[in-house]
């Protein structure tokens, strides 16, 4: 009878051995990588969509894909077809991230504010020192004033294209000492209030591309007796107005 059992539980042992080689056969050669060598592979996918997906198959694949993201300095979300949610996923796990671009294409980058209030959690927004929120229509003073409140070692920001007024320049004025270029190329809503108080309180100011905003040539003028070594770009409307620009 011990003989038996112990028999039964070889035998046992054995179709267990068994189906375990099994499943090892069956499982697709990816999963057997390490973790770290399938980090690295995740991270030479082109699409943030498909890398956004992938986070989702598993823990590990999850972990991985965070590892992956980890490393990274720059992100583009330019002409990918990312959300509110699996953008402010990815940003969240490049916590060494130092360069954002969510601009939109005519394949579509679609975040909004709801977007970028997450995005402004993030751990890596402080350190952040490029933005580009590049012709996104969906968002307006809300989440810009979000996410440029805790951006304070931000030096470039695009934010032309879009449908901010004055009061995202204000925030920016008051929470970007250390921006050195601005984009709001035809954001039509923006007034000579907000672009004075940008360059008042932004010092170290180089460089501003205005072209294709609704402000009197005068306006320039204006800026420059603030900040005489400004760079103002793309205003043709005041070529005639006897005002320098570059």
């Amino acid at each position: 009878m011990e003989r038996c059992g112990g028999g039964g539980g070889g035998g046992g042992g054995g179709v267990g051995e068994t189906a375990a080689a099994a499943a090892l056969e069956e499982e697709p050669p990816v999963e057997r990588l390490p973790a770290d060598l399938l980090a690295h592979v995740l991270s030479l996918l082109p699409s943030f969509h498909d890398l956004a997906m992938a986070g989702g198959v598993s823990r590990r694949w999850r972990w991985a894909v965070e590892r992956s993201l980890a490393g990274r300095r720059r992100l583009s979300f330019a002409g990918q077809r990312t959300g509110d949610d699996s953008t402010a996923r990815l940003v969240r796990a490049a916590v060494n991230l130092r360069d954002l671009d969510i601009s939109r294409s005519c394949w579509g980058c679609h975040v909004t504010d709801q977007g970028l209030l997450k995005i402004s959690t993030a751990d890596c927004v402080k350190n952040l020192t490029s933005i580009s929120l590049w012709g996104l229509a969906g968002i307006t003073d809300n989440g810009v004033i979000h996410l440029v409140s805790r951006a304070h070692s931000l030096q470039h920001l695009n934010i032309g294209g879009t449908f901010i007024t004055d009061e995202s320049l204000y925030a920016v004025a008051k929470s970007c000492m250390n921006l050195k270029s601005i984009i709001v190329w035809s954001c039509r809503h923006v007034t000579e209030a907000g672009l004075v108080a940008l360059v008042g309180g932004c010092q170290k100011l180089e460089c501003i591309n205005v072209g294709g905003m609704r402000v009197p040539p005068e306006t320039f003028a204006a800026l420059l007796a603030i900040s005489p070594a400004l760079q103002i770009r793309s205003i043709l409307q005041i070529l005639n107005a006897n005002v320098q620009v570059s």
